[in-house]
């Protein structure tokens, strides 16, 4: 007899499950359809295009409405459904839950899917001629990413994983054999503590349209070769190829905003294994675009263009295998787990990588190849030789990344670098000097023919001063102290950004159109200087000259001599900065730290004052999971990071928020040292050991909750002062006659280490009894941070944005260069 489970919303994920198998058979069927209405165009019968574009549009719908289905589960937190359990919880607000919604591989999977539906809408849209063997390859890549969600069966062999899969259902354990087992679950396990940052709302979303929007000159290409429309495919792909660019590229950088404010190897990149999947297919597709400009300009490098544009999306899909497979599990933060689809993943890359490698076979001997020889002094061969460097930076990416993936495909034991840091820094940097140096003297080349003399002289000039302006840089920001090569890449950064920004003034005076690759090329050259001043020249600020750092098992956490020790209220002098550890605050699920700078001039004034708030959570998979705060300047950024804190992960679920006075009346006067009663006046001062205390003023009228007083009741409130390590704190103890007895209500201070008692009132002397609790010095409260200065990190982070306008431009004129038929 099957037992019957209560209180379980099934109809969401019925429903659910039901679109994501309509999602793949319509996906399937519009796949079908435009094959046929490619291959009989040449028939009136227009019936199966109309199904072609029919199955399509329903297949949006069920994407749709696989979302919507899903979203409807995690937002009303209905455990019974696995994904919901295991990647939500009901202390999340809802900006978080949102991120929880493409934490697993199943939303991530459906958001790209979703992103390639609206693209192929787009493309049914504007394609025209296109559309028939274009959306044939859109569909099919859809075909791919629908079963990756469908999780059934077959012969034995589990195809895809669907995200309204059921908890009973997906884990093993006695208590699903009870009716009623949701009473037990009273919540998920929540998002990673490291994905809780707004970036990760917004930089999911764009990235995967980037991955989503590299199938469209994929899809152009492979309809070139198919249709032997060898020539026009070109110029009709390279609006969408500026576009999936432009949009990954985005996404990339936004990794790098959440690593700089979410992670903890302090930095913006870290050559992780995902970091790197994700750039690879960009810089592909980077170097395709130029060849293919080359070739729309000289008739040249046609089979180039054509391989690197098909071979960016086949990377697009291998970065999907190696960050889903779980082959990176243990060597990246925010690499997938293994969901059971290793080889459904290395199918999908295998079909398109097939379809690339027979294509290409196929009509090789059919390739519009230019037997002449191109013109040593043009811009297309310049163009094509940057490229090339391109690709070779991508091959020792891929190379050294795969490691991995080799060992576990082909049982090897192939030992990974030693530093990969310092390997991927060393390479890359010299492949940057190249390919800017290729940037800034290309722009000074014509297309077909150039006149040499000018181009050398004017070579010459920008070499020069660009030599003048990188020497400077690299005195003035202790660059000289780093290898050889980074004071290379720099030069060519500076090259690239002064070589392209004469063209820029000349676009200006009249061909704004063409001024879209300068502006693009003087974004990248930016950001390159910012990312080498950055982290070639970042300082720790929180020098520890003892080398010791007195928590039980530190050295696991971080480098003793990159951090200090703050005990609450106890300033110490870090760098330039008198830094104090001055109280927390509480917002689920965050445990914030508030750390107090201060800056003083020769005469002990106060020049600058502010307050950072990096925050921790105590997590029982991750341990402490903390983000860092940052002060941002015009020229640098100071990052500070909480490294060791005595939290406990209850505490994370603690909801509200705690000032720096907190009024609790448990009886915990075990946790305090014996108590010290002082009898003073209105005015007089109590000295302890952090500081004082100063009877401020009587208060008569105290508010005191849920007691009434009555005629013959009198209450007293005590307003004291508390100074401490030159901060002020407030609190006022109540004393109290009720009924002939009398009672007093302590007020707590445990930013000063205090509880304070307003024990006893002296009327024939006019004094009163204040005791004092203090927190002995052993258990203080106490946070281990690490600070670190970021020189000159706004060019990184403006580079990126000049580059984002760069590509909108280049986007708009290749757009309106472009007559599709």
């Amino acid at each position: 007899m099957d037992t019957v489970f209560k209180g379980e919303h099934l109809m969401p994920g019925h429903l659910g499950q039901f679109f994501i198998i309509l999602s793949f058979g319509t996906a399937l069927l519009s796949t079908i359809s435009y094959y046929f209405a490619t291959t009989q165009a040449d028939k009136l019968d227009q019936s199966w295009f109309r199904l072609g574009r029919l199955s399509f549009y329903v297949n949006t719908i069920s994407v749709v409405a696989i979302g919507s289905c899903l979203f409807y589960i995690i937002y009303n937190h209905l455990f019974e459904y696995h994904y919901a359990w295991a990647h939500s919880s009901r202390t999340l607000p809802v900006y978080y839950i949102i991120s929880s919604y493409w934490e697993g591989q199943e939303g991530s999977f459906w958001l790209w899917t979703f992103w390639q539906a609206v693209l192929g809408n787009i493309l049914i849209w504007k394609a025209k001629s296109w559309e028939k063997p274009v959306m044939t390859v859109v569909s099919l890549s859809q075909v791919l990413l629908s079963s990756m969600l469908i999780g059934v069966e077959v012969f034995g062999a589990r195809v895809g994983s669907s995200p309204f899969i059921l908890l009973r259902n997906a884990i093993e354990a006695p208590i699903f054999s009870q009716p009623g087992y949701l009473e037990f679950i009273k919540d998920g396990n929540g998002l990673n503590p490291l994905l809780q940052n707004y970036w990760m709302v917004i930089h999911p979303p764009t990235l995967f349209l980037g991955f989503a929007s590299m199938i469209i000159p994929f899809a152009y290409a492979v309809a070139g070769l198919w249709q032997r429309r060898y020539k026009e495919w070109i110029a009709a792909a390279i609006p969408y190829a500026l576009f999936a660019v432009m949009i990954l590229g985005t996404g990339i950088i936004m990794g790098s905003f959440w690593a700089y404010e979410s992670l903890n190897f302090g930095g913006f990149w870290n050559w992780d294994p995902v970091e790197n999947a994700s750039v690879i297919p960009w810089l592909v597709l980077i170097a395709a675009v130029h060849v293919m400009i080359v070739y729309k300009n000289s008739g040249h490098s046609y089979f180039t263009a054509t391989l690197l544009t098909l071979l960016s999306f086949v990377l697009v899909l291998y970065a999907s295998f190696m960050t889903r497979s779980g082959i990176l599990g243990e060597t990246s933060v925010h690499a997938f787990t293994d969901l059971g689809m290793f080889w459904h993943l290395v199918i999908d890359v295998l079909v398109f990588f097939a379809i690339m490698v027979g294509l290409l076979i196929w009509r090789w001997k059919e390739l519009p190849i230019n037997k002449k020889e191109e013109e040593t002094y043009s811009r297309e061969f310049w163009m094509f030789v940057g490229s090339a460097f391109l690709g070779l930076s991508c091959l020792q990416l891929v190379v050294v990344t795969s490691i991995p993936v080799w060992n576990a495909m082909f049982k090897t034991h192939i030992a990974p670098p030693t530093n990969p840091i310092t390997l991927y820094n060393i390479f890359q940097a010299g492949f940057a000097f190249v390919v800017t140096l290729f940037m800034g003297f290309t722009q000074f080349l014509k297309y077909k023919k150039t006149d040499t003399t000018r181009f050398f002289i004017t070579t010459l000039v920008y070499m020069v001063v660009s030599a003048l302006v990188t020497g400077l840089i690299i005195y003035i920001t202790g660059l000289y102290k780093l290898k050889f090569v980074f004071m290379l890449a720099m030069f060519g950064a500076v090259y690239g950004v002064l070589a392209n920004s004469k063209i820029l003034s000349e676009a200006l005076k009249g061909k704004i159109k063409l001024a879209g690759s300068a502006v693009a090329h003087i974004g990248f050259a930016l950001l390159l200087v910012g990312a080498l001043i950055a982290a070639g020249t970042s300082k720790v600020v929180s020098q520890n000259e003892t080398g010791v750092i007195q928590v039980k098992g530190f050295e696991k956490a971080g480098d003793a001599r990159e951090n200090i020790m703050l005990y609450k209220n106890q300033p110490v002098q870090m760098g330039d900065y008198k830094v104090t550890y001055i109280g927390d605050s509480l917002v689920a699920p965050n445990h914030y730290f508030k750390v107090d700078y201060k800056r003083y001039d020769a005469a002990g004034k106060v020049t600058e004052h502010f307050i950072l708030k990096p925050n921790s959570q105590a997590n029982a998979k991750f341990g402490l999971v903390s983000s860092p705060d940052t002060k941002h300047y015009l020229l640098h950024d100071l990052y500070t990071h909480i490294t060791a804190a005595p939290i406990k992960e209850e505490e994370n679920m603690t909801a509200g928020t705690t000032g720096d006075s907190h009024e609790h009346e448990a009886n915990d006067d075990k946790n305090y040292e014996p108590p010290v009663p002082y009898q003073v006046a209105v005015g007089d001062t109590i000295r302890y050991r952090e500081g004082y205390v100063i009877l401020r003023s009587l208060n008569k009228q105290p508010k005191l909750q849920n007691i009434p007083l009555t005629g013959n009741d009198v209450a007293v409130g005590a307003v004291l002062e508390i100074v401490s390590h030159d901060i002020k704190y407030t609190a006022e103890p109540v004393f109290m006659i009720k009924g002939g007895n009398s009672f007093d209500f302590p007020r707590k201070v445990d930013d000063a280490g205090l509880k304070l008692r307003f024990s006893k009132i002296i009327p024939q002397e006019n004094k009163f009894e204040i005791t004092l609790y203090q927190q002995p010095e052993r258990s203080k409260a106490y946070i281990v941070m690490r600070a670190i200065n970021f020189p000159y990190i706004n060019f990184f982070w403006a580079g990126t944005i000049i580059m984002v306008i760069g590509f909108v431009m280049s986007i708009f004129r290749r757009s309106k260069e472009l007559k599709v038929v």
